[in-house]
């Protein structure tokens, strides 16, 4: 009677094993977890991290926490990588902007999925150094070696000495200009002045073409060529310098946005172009900044930053051509 009783428990113990087991097959669950106070923040860099209380129905593979500027993110987003079980973990956030309302969530994940923790937010400091321009628009600064740049494209309707700069926004009159000209991408001040500034052509930047003045705030110019090279070669040379330079996520970039982790600080914005025949192009998915100096008496050097690649490329831009600006101070 004795085995008896000992083996019929024997069965309900398996069975229950089983049926637990089966329980876990049909029902997985991803871990839970939760988001731990932001701490250490700085133009660039933050400190959080996280507290996986439950790995759910399965092992941790990996857990961290994603961040950007809009809220809920996921791990698409930018993202660490850090702890692989239950319990606490601190995650170390880079490359972000200064002056930046940013949102951050842990996550952590198993064979069935990821679970997010609660969103926390929180906005970088400035820059100890920022600007307006003769409209009053405010732009922060960065120090990146012995230069100091705008880390927002300029977006300025006039010259330092308050004189307009012509809005074009006609395309047969844009294809056509020979003198300084600026327009909104698409014609649509609201949607793309804030976030990727105006699109300026060759003529309006070079003092040489406009009479001597200056789109740049007072103490501030459209840097050379040579002042572009010696950002990218203080940054390792133009192979690596755009990675390094541009604004990270796929929010504001087209996926990949390859190689992206600002860890200066320089944020740089896929503002597109104009071209020639006044099209509007490439939003999103790659950033042109003209230099001042002159290649021929068609082209300017530009420097261009593409989504898929991590480089800065440099080369001649056809001068009636709309592109970014981004100011360096004076020395």
């Amino acid at each position: 009677m004795k085995n008896a009783f000992k083996l019929s428990g024997i069965i309900i113990l398996c069975l229950s094993i089983l049926l637990i087991n089966s329980c876990k097959k049909k029902n997985p669950t991803p871990p839970v977890v939760t988001t731990s106070a932001v701490s250490a923040i700085t133009q660039t860099t933050a400190i959080c991290g996280g507290d996986v209380t439950s790995e759910g129905t399965d092992t941790v593979i990996v857990s961290g926490v994603c961040w950007n500027t809009t809220v809920n993110p996921v791990i698409n987003d930018s993202h660490t990588t850090d702890g692989l079980s239950t319990g606490s973990f601190v995650s170390n956030i880079t490359g972000l902007s200064a002056y930046t309302a940013y949102h951050v969530r842990a996550y952590a994940t198993n064979s069935a999925g990821t679970g997010y923790g609660n969103d926390l937010s929180f906005t970088t400091p400035p820059t100890s150094l920022s600007v307006t321009d003769i409209d009053l628009n405010l732009y922060n600064t960065v120090t990146i070696g012995a230069q100091i740049w705008m880390v927002e494209n300029l977006r300025t309707t006039k010259y330092n000495d308050n004189t307009p700069i012509p809005l074009v926004a006609d395309i047969s009159t844009w294809s056509s200009l020979v003198t300084p000209g600026f327009s909104w991408y698409n014609n649509d001040e609201a949607s793309y002045k804030l976030s990727y500034g105006a699109l300026y052509n060759w003529f309006a930047v070079d003092s040489s073409n406009n009479g001597g003045k200056n789109v740049c705030p007072v103490g501030w110019h459209v840097p050379t060529l040579l002042e572009w090279t010696t950002l990218t070669t203080y940054l390792g040379g133009d192979l690596v310098a755009g990675g390094k330079l541009k604004e990270t996520g796929t929010t504001i970039w087209t996926s990949p946005n390859k190689s992206a982790t600002n860890e200066t600080g320089f944020s740089a914005l896929p503002g597109g172009s104009r071209d020639l025949a006044g099209t509007y192009v490439g939003i999103g998915s790659y950033g042109i900044w003209w230099s001042r100096t002159e290649e021929d008496s068609t082209f300017a050097w530009r420097s261009y930053m593409d989504c898929n690649v991590g480089s800065v490329v440099r080369g001649g831009g056809y001068k009636p051509g709309g592109f970014s600006v981004r100011c360096l101070k004076d020395n």
